[in-house]
């Protein structure tokens, strides 16, 4: 195979260099599917919205997702053992909010949940979840990737997946 010539190579346009803004600028206008982790903290539950949820592989069942260092919920990410990963459908947008949001009372009276394999607080009428044993905690900047295997779930929630879209919350169209 010959490689092309300068007369046939792809031309794109200047690109802006790179930089923090420019990044969330390029991912906001990529969708992305929207769960909450959940863990154990102490004996009470946490938890977050995260849109960086990703297969990693098949066998062995593992996934990954990212959290910031910062963030509330990131003690208890970081001390516990197993974790739940919960889907969340387009019914849903007010739950994805509320753990969003810093300081909600995520498991106040309006959340329905119970505590799962684990002790691991698994939330209702979700699409899918996992409990998922940690594997890895992968420093990448101010963030941390967690790699996580699948050890118990459930795929058989109804309805249909909600979206995160141009730093909003979606549902699918058809």
């Amino acid at each position: 195979m010959t490689a092309p010539s300068a007369s046939t190579m792809p031309t794109a346009a200047p690109g802006l260099p790179g930089s923090p803004d420019l990044l969330r600028s390029v991912f906001r206008r990529h969708a992305a599917g929207v769960a909450v982790i959940t863990a154990e903290d102490g004996g009470s539950p946490v938890g977050f919205t995260a849109t960086s949820l990703n297969s990693v592989s098949a066998d062995p069942p593992l996934l990954s997702f990212t959290i910031a260092t910062g963030a509330s919920s990131w003690p208890a990410i970081r001390d516990s053992e197993y974790l739940g990963v919960h889907i969340l459908g387009e019914h849903q947008q007010d739950l994805a909010g509320l753990f969003a949001r810093s300081g909600a009372d995520r498991f106040g009276p309006g959340t329905g949940w119970s505590e799962g394999l684990y002790g691991v607080p698994v939330l209702d009428g979700v699409l899918a979840w996992l409990v998922c044993r940690v594997v890895a905690r992968v420093p990448a900047g101010a963030h941390r990737v967690i790699i996580a295997e699948a050890v118990a779930g459930d795929p058989a929630g109804e309805g249909r997946p909600l979206l995160y879209h141009q730093g909003r919350f979606n549902a699918l169209r058809d």
